[in-house]
């Protein structure tokens, strides 16, 4: 063979070489995952900002996965862009943050992410696991993972309890109120107590008075800022309602007793402001931003709405009371980042979602307003908050009330079939009670018709 030919070979043979190096690598394309925004928070201009850079470090962090972000023009439209999107079988593979509600519209979509979570190794011990069960379906399933948390907790006015000369609510879970110089539990019962105390009207006469003037109040006691009933009802003592097996709803003895505790506030004491009351300019711009309300059982993230309080008056937070069983429950919003069920990439997205919650849990916490619900964490958020509200707040009830999580079978926002109509006849039951004429209603009277109501609209009984 002439030199020219054998170097004829070996060029050809080298060429293959490289050619078949070269291939693998460029057939091993980066795996496209999309990510909705939209159905929740997210959708605002510095939102976006933060989201795209978390997108960009999640893409420069790793070969294998592409993450692209896909941002509904507002939150309104969202619902209606994520359904067509299913619709036409082009579905994202992570949807989120969105919360509990916003995802009972779409909750035979979302994939179940405990096998994904064998698959990848994660390790989920680095959430609370009570926090983890708030994420568990009624069917079992394991529909997200922790992320951003609104744990309720009592805010209370220091100026007010000051002023009554009330000891303040205490700052750690399990120990007692101090009241007229005795221990008693932090409970319920409790509150209903120091809020007669704490409401006061145009005289200066305080509820427990026999002058007192319920026509003249200028400071009330405790309420629920914009809660609805359910949330209420599961503050003062979670319970089932809804029997998934036979499609049967009860309205148990137990939200019974919270709401005649509640209706008891307002119509009997008249330390819970009914209606007409929180739209009065005693309590605006809200209820307990106003100054005028010495107790408000809100979740977390009622700190959005108090910059008017900095300079104004002094506030604390504290654990929520005991609920009627003695035990302490929070009830607690919480948001995540849901994967499609429908998803070819379920693994890949699974990838991004355990990133979003960890390693971008500081930014996009802050980003969001929200409590992360990793530890590690959390820090950033306390730093944060405390330069916006410059008070010695106890910021650490936040983290520990985490462990007394409700379960998801016993959210406040635990889905039923038909759940928006199911809401709007929950809420049409609250505004009765918190209107003028709830005075005068038939209490029990009016839950077995609200019982009657929500299983006609959720169907008829499965035999």
């Amino acid at each position: 063979m002439s030199r020219k030919s054998l170097f004829s070979v070996m060029l050809v043979l080298v060429t293959a070489l490289v050619i078949g190096a070269v291939m693998p690598v460029a057939a091993q394309e980066r795996v496209t995952v999309t990510w909705f925004v939209g159905l929740g928070t997210g959708t605002n201009a510095e939102q976006i900002a933060i989201q795209e850079q978390v997108v960009a470090d999640f893409n420069a962090s790793q070969s294998e996965i592409e993450l692209v972000l896909s941002i509904a023009a507002s939150n309104e439209t969202a619902r209606d862009t994520l359904s067509t999107l299913l619709a036409a079988g082009t579905p994202p593979d992570i949807v989120g943050p969105v919360g509990v509600a916003g995802s009972n519209s779409f909750a035979d979509q979302w994939a179940d992410v405990e096998p994904l979570i064998e698959n990848a190794g994660y390790d989920i011990s680095v959430f609370d696991e009570a926090l983890v069960e708030l994420y568990r379906n009624a069917d079992g399933t394991l529909g997200g993972l922790p992320f951003a948390v609104y744990p309720a907790v009592t805010y209370y006015n220091t100026d007010l309890f000051d002023e009554a000369g009330l000891e303040y609510p205490p700052a750690e879970f399990g120990a007692p109120y101090v009241l007229d110089g005795e221990e008693v539990a932090w409970d319920y019962n409790t509150v209903a107590e120091i809020a007669k105390i704490l409401t006061v009207d145009a005289n200066g006469n305080d509820a427990t008075s026999e002058d007192f003037d319920s026509t003249a109040i200028e400071q009330y006691g405790v309420n629920f800022q914009w809660a609805r009933i359910r949330l209420i009802w599961t503050n003062l003592q979670p319970a089932t309602f809804y029997d998934i097996e036979t499609n049967t709803v009860t309205i148990p003895d137990e939200w019974r007793e919270a709401s005649q505790w509640y209706w008891d506030r307002i119509w009997t004491d008249y330390t819970a402001p009914n209606a007409t009351a929180a739209a009065s300019e005693v309590l605006q711009p809200s209820g307990f931003a106003s100054g005028n309300l010495a107790i408000s059982i809100v979740p977390l993230w009622y700190t959005c709405c108090l910059d008017s309080s900095v300079g104004s008056f002094n506030w604390n937070i504290a654990p929520v009371p005991a609920s009627f069983d003695g035990e302490q429950h929070v009830a607690m919003d919480a948001d995540t980042f849901r994967i499609v069920d429908a998803s070819p990439n379920k693994d890949a997205a699974f990838q991004v979602l355990t990133y979003l919650v960890d390693t971008a849990a500081p930014t996009l916490a802050t980003a969001y307003g929200a409590f992360p619900a990793l530890p590690a964490a959390q820090d950033a958020w306390v730093e944060s908050i405390s330069t916006r509200y410059p008070l010695e707040i106890n910021w650490s009830v936040a983290g520990a009330s985490l462990a007394y999580a409700n379960p998801g079978t016993v959210h406040h926002e635990s889905n039923v079939p038909n759940y928006s109509q199911a809401y709007d006849r929950e809420f049409s039951f609250l505004s009765l009670i918190e209107s003028d004429g709830g005075a005068s209603i038939d209490l029990n009277a009016e839950i077995d018709r609200l019982e009657a109501d929500l299983q006609g609209i959720i169907g008829e009984v499965t035999e």
